[in-house]
């Protein structure tokens, strides 16, 4: 045995093994001894014996547990295929801002129509899926009816695009005139994140509004996984809608949220516990999130909750405040600052 292997183990170590913690430290040496006491252990012939009994094993997983696959892999959008839409659709909304494409003005009408053209093609297949698996649920749905319902919301969808670009032009010079940071409109398009979230949510809504199921989320939820901010495509959101920062701020299907609102990091629009039927099933469809009135400040980390909470116009309300209840127009609301405490440390030579 070497010198090495008798020294003592780290303070650390001994630590965790007094506190009986299930976690191996990072010695190398004991690292290196698990590396080879546990080589042999696997069986050689695992793939020819062992694989066969592990793949009955989860077959029977699929049995017991049928919510979690979709073997058939009919009547169900592509997530993939939405999500490639999505970003197509970037590129219509904000042309040579985002997107691969190198855009100009030369060839930016024949960009435009081909792209809307593979957009319609592919999202109206992903839509007929959404209502496929719905209208699988009904016994007497005529059997073309989703793929015409289909092509209308499509293109009403695409038909709204010049509106929701409107709306977004006043949402980027929000964040532009609101952010002391932002050095142009170009900075925020390019880099800020509510950008992508905002305008993911407002392509979104129009899906949502036409009660197109599942690929609303799929979109909302994407962006969420992208920039930290979570929008459901339910929510009523108005004009020149900002977010600072962004990262943690969560807004409900049912909340209402006027013109000229600025939010900050961290603030949740979200519901109180939910009611439930007299089975236990929680009660859906009801308004449960905050309303929110014009040209409201919302700071870092305030959490408003519940369809009771109805704040009015040209409100402030400060970082970590927590609200259930309604707030009146032109209040600002803070927490009280906490006591601040300082000892002098006695230094002795």
């Amino acid at each position: 045995m070497s010198a090495k292997a008798n020294q003592p183990r780290p303070k650390d170590c001994i630590e965790c093994r007094e506190k009986k913690l299930d976690a191996d430290c990072w010695n190398p040496d004991r690292m290196l001894d698990t590396l080879l006491r546990n080589h042999d252990q696997v069986e050689q012939d695992w793939v020819e014996k062992g694989l066969p009994q592990l793949v009955d094993d989860i077959m029977l997983s699929y049995q017991r547990f049928g919510g979690m696959d979709h073997l058939e892999g009919r009547d169900l959008p592509s997530k993939k295929v939405v999500i490639e839409v999505l970003q197509d659709i970037f590129t219509i909304l904000f042309p040579g801002y985002l997107g691969d494409s190198e855009i100009t003005k030369a060839n930016i009408k024949y960009h435009l129509g081909k792209t809307l053209t593979s957009v319609y093609t592919r999202l109206t297949s992903e839509v007929e899926k959404s209502l496929k698996y719905i209208c699988r649920k009904i016994s007497e749905c005529p059997q073309d009816i989703c793929q015409k319902r289909a092509h209308v919301v499509v293109k009403e969808l695409l038909e709204k695009l010049p509106e929701i670009r409107s709306m977004l032009s006043g949402d980027v010079q929000a964040a532009y005139s609101g952010d002391p940071a932002a050095v142009s409109t170009e900075e925020v398009i390019l880099s800020y994140p509510c950008v992508l979230a905002i305008t993911t949510y407002r392509v979104a809504h129009e899906l949502y509004l036409q009660g197109i199921p599942l690929i609303p989320r799929i979109m909302s939820e994407y962006m969420h996984s992208q920039t930290g901010i979570d929008i459901h495509p339910g929510a009523k959101i108005g004009k020149n809608f900002f977010i600072d920062h962004g990262t943690g701020v969560v807004i409900g299907e049912t909340a209402e949220i006027g013109d000229n609102v600025k939010l900050y990091q961290g603030v949740t629009l979200g519901a109180l516990s939910f009611p439930k039927d007299e089975k236990g099933n929680i009660i859906k469809g009801r308004k449960r999130h905050p309303t929110v009135g014009n040209n409201v400040v919302i700071y870092s980390g305030a959490t408003l909750l519940g369809a009771e909470t109805v704040i009015g116009d040209n409100v402030v309300i400060g970082g970590n405040v927590w609200l259930t209840g309604p707030v009146a127009s032109g209040t600002k609301i803070t927490i009280a600052a906490p006591e601040q405490k300082y000892k002098k440390e006695n230094h002795t030579s």
